[in-house]
Order: structure tokens, then C-alpha cells, then sequence
């Protein structure tokens, strides 16, 4: 049809995409260009420096940054990945670290500073165990999303040709993060990235009991961390009022189709055993969208990006997210 309005959009491929990627889940008058990118973080750059796509999955955190830098693109609130965060940051046995407050004056290894991940583990041990986040130095080895991003004085890069993986081998760094947010991959992200994964199996967690006290944490504060966003540029936004509410009830359907699959066990990947198991702390919705069910993650991922001086402005939430409420 000639009214048809055509996106280009760059999403993962999961149980709760996958609806809309395979056509069971249409959306009327707009038509989705689905553009593939491995790994998806490697889209996040090229929509955060070249607004390469109309719709896009990106970091939460550098969606964040972005905006407060006036990035021209607005997210619905549409999470894809959920978790918690007081596990995931490992540390050498030989480094004298018993408790987070241990950090002090010690290296860690993150992939970048502004890696959500490590945004909101940072946030847990600054609020909940009294880390000093300014005493620690945070060991990078990648560049950050947001090119224009100012880095504070306690982050540094690793030394030219040295993984985060291959310092915490020779203990150079004394703590690392886990899977891709540190230690576990080498290098920015490129296709066949995952190849490149360390095994961290050796290094004990930095709170050994971090399961318990994520429960505990969610029972305590209702904040389910979330990683990445949908946004939508501003200038499609403002042409077509309607695609807003087209493409979050399309997601939102799209989502209920993959929780069916995923109460009545059809559903059966690792990750999907994940979300099973996230549902014994959360309850039946392990991927809750909507502003007001959100509120109190997205206002602790925004103060935990503020307290690590990630945010060039303060950023309201109603400028950060779409009311669906509104629609």
C-alpha cells in the first residue's frame, strides 16, 4: 500500500521478538525493515553515533547518556532484558577482598564505563554497601557508546593489546565483571565476539550469597533492573502520532504471545529457564512494560547514572520515556 510506512529497526532475536521478526505480530500501516546486527551492543553504537536506524533496541544507560546530550530519539517503555545485579563482579582469591567496601583502592575490569551492567552494579554496592565508587579505578578496554561523554578521573584504559581477561590473569586488575560487560570477551563488539569468551569459573563472587540478596533487594525496593530500551527517532514521532501506540501495543502483544509459551513450558532455551526462574522472585511477568510498573528502575538506573557522572544534564523521566498511559 502507498501509505504504508516503512521502519528500519534493529532488535534482538528473542522469544518476545520473535512474533513481530516471523510476521505473527503485524502492526497496521507500519511495515518493519528488520536489520540484523551480532551482537545487537554493536548496533547500539551505530544508532547512538550515526542514527542509523528509525527504531532501535539500545542500553538503557546509553540511552540515558545519549539524551541527556540531546539525542534526537525518545524510548517507549519497552524493556528486553531483565536482571539483577549483586552477582556477576568477580574477584582474585589473593586480593585481600572480603567485602565490596574491599574495592577501595583496588583495580576493577569493565568492559566501558558506561556499560549498564556495570552502571547498576555499581549502584547496588554504592547504596546498599557503601562503596566509595570514587576510590576504586575502574580498568576499561573498550570505547563508550556516547563519543561526547566526558570520563571521570578514576576510569583508565588498559594497556595497548591487553584484555580485561588477560589483567585479572596476571592481577593486575584484583576484581572483573563477568560474561560481556568484562572479563569474558576481548575487544569491541564485532561479529563472532561471543568466540572470543574467557572462562571466569576460577574467580569467586565478590558477595557470595548474591542470589538471596537480590530477592531480598526486589522484596525490598521493587526495582528489576532493566538493560536495553526500544527508541524511536523524534522526527517519525512527530510526523505520525500514532506510531508510538502502534509499535507498543504491537511489542506489548508480541510479549504475550512468548509468556504463554513461556508459563506453559513450550518455551525451553536456556534463557527461557532464566526467565522461569526470575519469575519465582517477580512473579508471572518477568518483562513488565509500561512507564508507571517501570518507575521505580528507570528513576534508580537514573540515579546511579547521576551519583557516577555519566549524565550531562538532569534528564526528567517524562523526557526519557512515552507515557503508554497517554495513548
Amino acid at each position: 500500500m502507498a501509505d504504508t510506512l516503512r521502519l528500519t529497526i534493529s532488535v534482538r532475536s528473542q522469544g518476545h521478538t520473535m512474533p513481530l521478526k516471523d510476521g505473527t505480530v503485524t502492526l497496521d500501516g507500519i511495515e518493519f525493515e528488520f536489520i540484523e546486527v551480532e551482537p545487537q551492543i554493536a548496533a547500539y553504537r551505530r544508532m547512538v553515533r550515526d542514527l542509523e536506524f528509525d527504531v532501535c533496541e539500545l542500553a538503557s544507560t546509553t540511552y540515558y547518556i545519549a539524551r541527556s546530550h540531546g539525542a534526537p530519539y525518545t524510548a517507549l517503555p519497552i524493556f528486553f532484558e531483565r536482571k539483577f545485579h549483586h552477582t556477576g563482579l568477580v574477584i582474585r582469591p589473593d586480593a585481600g577482598i572480603a567485602h565490596p567496601k574491599d574495592l577501595e583502592g583496588k583495580k576493577v575490569g569493565v568492559r566501558a564505563y558506561s556499560v549498564t551492567t556495570g552502571v547498576w552494579t555499581r549502584g547496588v554496592l554504592q547504596n546498599e554497601y557503601g562503596l566509595d565508587c570514587s576510590k576504586v579505578t575502574w580498568v576499561v578496554d573498550d570505547e563508550e557508546h556516547v563519543a561526547q561523554m566526558s570520563l571521570p578521573s578514576n576510569v583508565v584504559h588498559a594497556h595497548d593489546g591487553h584484555s580485561l581477561a588477560d589483567l585479572m590473569a596476571a592481577g593486575e586488575v584484583q576484581a572483573g565483571f563477568t560474561a560481556n560487560a568484562g572479563i569474558g570477551r576481548a575487544g569491541p563488539p564485532t561479529e563472532g565476539w561471543a568466540a572470543s569468551a574467557k572462562p571466569v569459573d576460577s574467580y569467586p563472587e565478590l558477595i557470595p550469597d548474591g542470589k538471596v540478596a537480590e530477592a531480598q533487594w526486589y522484596a525490598r525496593t521493587g526495582i528489576l533492573p532493566m538493560h536495553s530500551t526500544l527508541v524511536i527517532r523524534d522526527e517519525i514521532l512527530a510526523a505520525h502520532p500514532d506510531v508510538a501506540p502502534k509499535i507498543y501495543n504491537a511489542f506489548l502483544q508480541a510479549k504475550e504471545i512468548y509468556l504463554a509459551r513461556l508459563r506453559s513450558g513450550e518455551a525451553s532455551s536456556k534463557q527461557d529457564e532464566d526467565r522461569r526462574k526470575l519469575m519465582k522472585i517477580v512473579g508471572p511477568d518477568p518483562l513488565p512494560y509500561g512507564l508507571a510498573s517501570n518507575r521505580p528502575s528507570i528513576e534508580a538506573l537514573k540515579l546511579y547514572a547521576e551519583q557516577q557522572q555519566l549524565m550531562a544534564r538532569d534528564v526528567p523521566v517524562a523526557e526519557l520515556f512515552i507515557d503508554e498511559a497517554g495513548f
